[in-house]
Parts: C-alpha cells; sequence; structure tokens
C-alpha cells in the first residue's frame, strides 16, 4: 500500500502542474517549472560535489563519505530533452552516490532546441570516453538516468553497442522515456491517473528533440532496437505512469534477446518518485535498491 506521503506528493502535483498549459508553454517556462519542482528536494548529507569537465562537456562529481567501489555511475538527468541540468538533478545523483557508495559523474548534455538530437548521446558517449581515459574499467561503469535521461542512458548503450566498443557494466535507469513516438497504451490508458506527463506535450518535445528525423531511429527511441548484445539493464518504473509501457515493451524484446533485465513496477507512484526522497518512504527505497545493484556492477 502506497504510502501518506505518496498520497500528498500526488495530490500536491496535482495541483500545481497544468498539463494543459505544458502544451501551450515556452521552452524557457518549462525550464524554470523543474528548477522551481527540484528546488524542493533535500541536499543528502555526506556528499560533496565537484565541478569538473569531460573533454568540453560540463561535468559535475558527486562523492560520497562512504566511497567504497572502484567504479563510477555517469548520469544523465531528465527533463523531456528540452530541460534540466546538473543542478535540477544534484539531489537524486548525490544520494544515488550515498546509497551504491560510488561516484557518481552527472553531465550537461545537449538539450533540444539549441541542441538536437544528435548532441546528448554525443556528449553521453564523450563523458563515457572521457571516463575510460581517466583510468576508470569500462566494466565498471554504470549509465544511469531518469525519464528522458533513463531513455538516453539506454540509447548510449545502443550506440556503443553498434559502435562495437567497450560495454558499460549495466544500465540502471528510472521511468525511462523510450519511446518518443509515444505508441505505448497506457499514453491513454493512464492519462488522469499520471498527475505529471501529457502525451500531447510529448509530441512537442520529440520533435524538438528529434527535429528531422524518424523517431524510431533506436538512438532516440530505443526501445525500436535489437536489443541483443546490451549489457544488464535495471529499471524502476510506476505502474501509474503514462511511460510504463516503454518499459513493458522493451522489456518483453529484451527477455526475448537474451539480455539480462530486471524491471520493478512499483504501484501508484510518480513519474521519477525517487527524486522525492527523503520526503517519501518509497522513494528512499527505491534509491537503496537502485544503490545496491550498482554497488555490485562497480566494486
Amino acid at each position: 500500500m502506497a504510502s501518506i506521503q505518496n498520497f500528498f506528493i500526488r495530490s500536491f502535483l496535482k495541483l500545481t502542474i497544468n498539463k494543459e498549459r505544458m502544451v501551450t508553454d515556452s521552452i524557457e517556462r518549462t525550464r524554470e517549472g523543474l528548477v522551481k519542482l527540484t528546488k524542493m528536494a533535500a541536499m543528502p548529507k555526506g556528499v560533496k560535489f565537484e565541478k569538473t569537465e569531460c573533454d568540453g562537456v560540463p561535468a559535475e562529481w558527486a562523492i560520497p563519505d562512504n566511497l567504497h567501489n572502484q567504479g563510477v555511475v555517469l548520469f544523465l538527468h531528465g527533463g523531456a530533452y528540452v530541460a534540466g541540468s546538473i543542478a535540477t538533478h544534484r539531489a537524486l545523483v548525490g544520494r544515488i552516490a550515498k546509497a551504491s557508495k560510488t561516484k557518481c559523474l552527472s553531465i550537461e548534455y545537449g538539450l533540444a532546441p539549441e541542441r538536437p538530437f544528435p548532441q546528448g548521446i554525443d556528449d553521453a558517449i564523450k563523458a563515457y570516453n572521457w571516463l575510460m581515459k581517466k583510468g576508470f574499467d569500462h566494466k565498471k561503469i554504470v549509465i544511469s538516468g531518469d525519464s528522458a535521461g533513463g531513455g538516453l542512458a539506454i540509447a548510449t548503450l545502443v550506440k556503443l553497442r553498434d559502435e562495437k566498443a567497450p560495454q558499460p557494466a549495466a544500465g540502471v535507469v528510472m521511468s525511462p522515456w523510450l519511446d518518443l513516438l509515444n505508441s505505448g497504451d497506457s499514453g491513454k490508458r493512464l492519462a488522469k491517473e499520471d498527475p505529471m506527463l501529457s502525451v500531447v506535450s510529448g509530441h512537442i518535445y520529440a520533435k524538438l528533440y528529434g527535429t528531422e528525423n524518424d523517431l524510431k531511429h533506436p538512438h532516440i527511441s530505443p526501445l525500436y532496437t535489437d536489443p541483443k548484445g546490451l549489457p544488464p539493464i535495471y529499471i524502476q518504473v510506476s505502474s501509474s505512469e503514462i511511460l510504463l509501457d516503454d518499459t513493458l515493451r522493451f522489456e518483453a524484446k529484451a527477455k526475448a534477446a537474451g539480455v539480462d533485465i530486471q524491471v520493478e513496477s512499483w504501484k501508484k507512484m510518480v513519474h521519477v518518485w525517487q527524486a522525492y526522497g527523503p520526503y517519501l518512504p518509497e522513494a528512499m527505497k527505491a534509491i537503496e535498491k537502485m544503490g545496491a545493484y550498482i554497488e555490485k556492477k562497480t566494486k
């Protein structure tokens, strides 16, 4: 049964997010809205943040005081490919670092409409290669992200495989946007239940990111790839969000292709509920489970 805190968070989001207005909002207003929402996040204790740069890509280390592993998490923030930043996701990344006892590197990848596809995925690949040049073993690198960043994380795994590059240890993602065509039935089925996301605004953001490219391109929408040869993948998704079918369809394809994939569907959670820790018990539990998975992959 979902916690009372979850009820209040769902109610708060329903009152503060106008999904109809999202369709007509400017990109600047969309970005400001995400900044305001994430400003409420409490910063975790025992984590140090250090600015750096990955061959021209701005980045930031999150280094926990319980650092135990030799590996690293490359984190790609969410924001529908048009919003979000290191700052908006700092608290979440810090909590993942603490829970996994592992360094996390968050990057400022290119956002649409100023820097549409393939800028984002190119920046992710650049940061991954930079980590290896810095001496990190690719077998101890986990690529992670939430929402659009979760989709970008899986797309990065696909591109690395396609280019026959060294594969990371795993992908660990939250509520990933894997189909920019938004063709899943959950887009309609859960439209009223999801207090945050809108298929209509999703179509707008997808077009801004993909521009004239085919949105079925597997480096844009990894749902449309043949998953064979991808590294292990761990996904957390809510049973109440419109992106649910993105994960369920990808899971079915990945299992059929022999990929080691683990999917957890959490009931009645909001999109990327992990970001609401420590206010939400389910957020902290989910981060603990992610942390344990990452720790095993980065020892």
